[in-house]
């Protein structure tokens, strides 16, 4: 029955909405067609008012429930022949029972079809929903300049209940109905053209402009309220912020929060520089430099050396990698931050409500949080994997000594990164990879040269291979047993290294008991502002999932402390538009904005350039001709899309084209700008000259020809 009913409604809402368009009738809601009839329509209101007002009603209701346009100009008319306090009664219910009835077309006649069609997107807004309550339809509805029939028609296809809807309409739209009534009913008074400059309708038209920033004002107000209700804010503040964390987001935070003298507390309960310092790039870069060696030596010849070796000391390896981390130890230490003006504690912070902060017994009030507390490497319960000791990006800088046979799951950067590394030191090395090809988030030609690089350096690459179980053996070691490309297959290892991902730290800071959500992923959940569901508690860098690198997670921590400090003046939008980031594999792949693969699967119309290393002759001087740069544009434009750099010191090399994508420099000012020669950044100027070579204006070319023919002649 509900399948037939819902035809019917189909049927007949085209059919209406059909003859609206076919019979010229929106021409009827044109503003000079009702100025033109407004005396008639004024003649018979005061003849028949009880009738008048019932057309008008019943006029209003189906325009409103079909999502037809000229709701505003009935709303005008409202004000012009009913006056402010009749119109604005008749527009307030006519509208809510207009809007109520196109969100129930929208659920009986969309819902199904477009919810299984995009079912995780409605989850997210039906969560968002369930947790805003009626407050986000309530703020909407108080922006009159918002189309209300695209609410009507989305709000439909959420669970929100009719009645809930119909309540929150009629009050959210209640603002703007008595603005626009009563311009119309200024407007109606117009007998000169002086009458435009009155002061009351001015004062109604600024009245509707002003609309939207109160609506924005009091919905962050209701939304504040309502947040805090539960807790008792204190009458003064300790401090005017605090930091959990003191990885790299952390450190930013509370530096940029001293610097502009603000009393900041920075809590770190195991060592201050976090993963990047200790357990990230500063150890892995470290080992892939003394790996890099290794390899250069074997490359003797190439260099024209009869004879060259290394032996490795790999104990000798990771004794460098700690040393490094020591020299690097004091930039990230507690006596330089303290004499920054940043006061550090050590313990375990828990936030106890929005304004405190434990630390063991210490509690501090403060005006501000921030939860910077990072990340964790993430092992996939395959059965039997905790029957051994595994490895992750954390503990393998324990190793003292090489394992014979290296099993790594995860081909991404890390496991990439390390894969290479531990191979030119000597380990065999087997790389498993779920997904067809490794560093799948680059375009294929990428992961087709990393891999092969990887294969030569000894690596055993298996892509598309799925771990199903491992098994362990009696003296440490093992075997993973896996379904790939060609049917099961094992791979045995005497140690296992799991780089398949991290997961954010979000544990014991007490954000369940203050209502904190997290994503799938175990994300803490942020605004474009970085703050959490409280306004005054934000978050950066790996915690909150998005990029989990040490720039952006700086580059966050920035939002963080100004948001925080100055938030009540002025707030600013995290911006990723143009964030780099490099895989530090021999060689390196740098990345920046769109690649070709997201292109394709945007549907843009890209103009890709390409220029290969073979042809630099710093490259080949240095003996480093693998790779290129590819940077993607417009069709029709210079401006650079995104970056892709495959090749030795691309990292080095990207700088140029983040800067000229961040300051809107195109290939002309790349092309146009003078290189030293020879670099390796002369690369990003040849694939600028590649580009102009593409789109010189080729039905000019034979006119030049003559034109320098008749300048010879």
């Amino acid at each position: 029955m509900s399948r037939h009913l819902r035809w019917i409604v189909l049927a007949l809402v085209l059919l209406a909405v059909g003859a609206f368009f076919v019979f010229d009738l929106g021409d009827h809601l044109s503003l000079a067609s009702l100025q033109a009839q407004l005396d008639r329509l004024r003649e018979y209101r005061a003849a028949h008012p009880m009738i008048a007002a019932a057309v008008f009603f019943a006029a209003y209701v189906v325009i409103t429930g079909l999502s037809l346009p000229g709701a505003a100009l009935m709303t005008l008319l409202a004000g012009a022949l009913f006056g402010l306090l009749s119109g604005t009664i008749l527009v307030s219910f006519a509208s809510t029972i207009g809007a109520t009835l196109a969100f129930l077309v929208s659920r009986l006649v969309l819902s199904g079809f477009v919810r299984a069609r995009f079912e995780r997107a409605f989850k997210t807004i039906d969560r968002g929903i369930e947790r805003e309550g009626g407050l986000y339809l309530f703020s909407l509805r108080l922006i009159p300049l918002f189309p209300f029939f695209v609410i009507n028609l989305v709000m439909g296809l959420t669970r929100m209940r009719s009645l809930s809807f119909a309540l929150i309409s009629q009050l959210g739209m209640l603002p703007g109905t008595l603005a626009y009534v009563n311009a119309g009913r200024e407007l109606g008074r117009l007998e000169s053209t002086g009458d435009i400059l009155s002061p009351s309708l001015i004062g109604s038209f600024v009245i509707i402009g002003l609309l939207p920033l109160v609506a924005r004002r009091v919905i962050d107000w209701l939304r504040r309220r309502r947040v805090y209700r539960p807790y008792q804010r204190p009458k003064s503040y300790e401090q005017n912020l605090v930091v959990i964390g003191a990885g790299a987001a952390g450190l930013v935070t509370s530096f940029i929060a001293a610097a502009v003298k603000a009393k900041v507390v920075l809590i770190e309960k195991h060592r201050m520089g976090g993963d990047c310092l200790y357990t990230g790039c500063v150890p892995s870069k470290t080992l892939l430099r003394s790996a890099r060696f290794v390899h250069d030596v074997a490359r003797h010849r190439e260099l024209g050396m009869e004879d060259a070796r290394a032996e490795v000391d790999f104990g000798a390896v990771m004794t460098r990698v700690q040393r490094v981390i020591s020299a690097i130890e004091p930039h990230d230490s507690p006596e330089r931050y303290e004499g920054l003006g940043v006061e550090c504690v050590k313990g375990e912070a828990r936030i106890v409500s929005p304004f405190e902060v434990r630390v063991g017994e210490r509690s501090i009030t403060t005006k501000n949080i921030v939860i910077a507390t990072g990340g964790k490497p993430f092992v996939p319960p395959i059965e039997g994997i905790k029957e051994i000791e595994v490895l992750t990006s954390d503990s393998v800088w324990e190793l003292t000594e090489p394992p014979r046979r290296l099993a790594i799951l995860g081909g991404g950067p890390i496991g990439c990164e390390l894969a290479q590394a531990f191979a030119r030191l000597g380990v065999e090395v087997s790389l498993v990879e779920m997904l067809d090809r490794v560093l799948a988030v680059e375009d294929a030609d990428v992961s087709k040269l990393i891999g092969s690089r990887l294969e030569a350096d000894g690596v055993r690459v298996l892509t598309g291979t799925r771990a199903e179980r491992v098994e362990a053996r009696t003296d440490g070691g093992g075997s993973i047993h896996c379904q790939g490309p060609q049917g099961e297959c094992e791979v045995p290892f005497d140690r296992l290294l799991v780089a398949v991902g991290r997961r954010p730290n979000t544990e014991g800071l007490g954000l369940e008991e203050l209502g904190l959500e997290t994503d799938s992923g175990g994300a803490l959940e942020v605004n474009a502002y970085l703050q959490t569901r409280f306004p005054n508690i934000y978050a950066c860098g790996d915690v909150i999932g998005s990029y989990q690198f040490t720039h952006s997670a700086a580059h966050e921590a920035w939002y963080c402390a100004v948001n925080a400090l100055f938030g009540a003046w002025r707030r600013y939008r995290v911006d990723y538009s143009v964030l780099p980031w490099v895989t530090f594999t021999d060689p390196e792949v740098g990345r920046l904005g769109l690649n070709e693969q997201q292109a394709e699967e945007q549907g843009r119309k890209v103009r890709v350039v390409r220029y290969e290393l073979e042809e630099s002759d710093r490259a080949l001087a240095e003996e480093e001709a693998l790779g290129f740069v590819k940077v993607l544009t417009p069709r029709d434009s210079d401006k650079i899309l995104g970056a892709t750099i495959v090749g030795s010191h691309a990292g080095d090399v990207l700088a140029e084209l983040t800067l000229a994508m961040r300051h809107g420099i195109g290939l002309k000012g790349v092309l146009g700008t003078i290189h030293p020669y020879p670099t390796l950044a002369e690369a990003n100027r040849f694939a600028a000259g590649r580009w102009r070579q593409a789109t010189k204006p080729e039905k000019l070319m034979p006119w030049l020809a003559r034109y320098h023919r008749w300048v010879r002649s």
